[in-house]
């Protein structure tokens, strides 16, 4: 397997399932570029065949920009993964509509941002890979997050119509849709648990992992292993599809 002369983007790839994703696809020869606000935590991520770029996915202008710039650094993109996203859950009655359209616009409007500014320079490349990163929350309900879980939702709905509209063409599209992922996102939402109920924070984090039914949380690099099967020549035939890693969720 090789990936080599193939142009990858990705955003929030400076952490978590984005880094992972990133290096596992450098590691096979792509080239890739890291996307993110934090220039610093971009400059950090980089290594052989990561190259960072600042940008930010809610915006339209730095997503045009961002993805421009890439292509002129190193040709048309290839494989999309549209990874950069929030996780925060809010009970509906505590959901104002700030906090709904910054959870659309990181989400959902990023990854559409994202995946229209790429496929315009893919489709002269004659192959592409889009992947979208949603979640086990895009597939189910995710208790006392139903932003969050709308969003989701709504990126593997993207990404079936935008399989549709490509049949029969050399560009897929799928999402895959983990659950409580190793990633700085943890103990973050450890911390909420706590604040909201005054668990500990040992009992705040078996609660998450216990959501998982395997009774661990899943490493970046298991949901970097099934976007990288995506990218293969004999993946072709996949698409459209909302693929978990979850543990065994059913």
């Amino acid at each position: 397997m090789t990936l080599k002369g193939r142009h990858a983007l990705v955003t929030g790839g400076g952490t978590g399932i984005g880094r992972a994703i990133a290096r596992a696809l450098a590691e096979q020869g792509a080239e890739v570029t890291i996307t993110g606000r934090r220039a610093s935590v971009l400059e950090e991520a980089a290594s052989a065949g990561l190259f960072p770029l600042p940008m930010d996915v809610s915006d339209e202008e730095s997503v045009v920009d961002g993805v421009t710039a890439a292509v002129a650094a190193r040709g048309p993109i290839q494989i999309c993964v549209a990874n950069a996203g929030i996780a925060e859950g809010r009970a509906i009655h505590n959901t104002d509509l700030a906090f709904w359209r910054q959870m659309m616009g990181i989400n959902l409007d990023g990854a559409f941002l994202t995946i229209r500014e790429c496929l315009k320079h893919m489709h002269g490349a004659g192959w592409g890979r889009v992947i979208a990163v949603s979640s086990i929350a895009g597939v189910r309900g995710l208790k006392g997050a139903p932003a969050y879980t709308a969003s989701k939702h709504a990126m593997i709905g993207l990404i079936r119509g935008l399989a549709a509209d490509y049949l029969g063409k050399p560009i897929t599209f799928n999402a895959l849709c983990p659950a409580y992922v190793d990633t700085d996102i943890v103990p973050q939402n450890v911390e909420r648990i706590m604040a909201r109920t005054g668990m500990s924070e040992e009992d705040a984090k078996k609660v998450m992992v216990g959501a998982n039914p395997h009774g661990r949380l899943i490493a970046p690099e298991e949901v970097a292993a099934a976007a990288l099967w995506l990218c293969l020549e004999q993946s072709g035939s996949v698409n459209g599809q909302a693929i978990e890693i979850a543990g065994g969720e059913m």
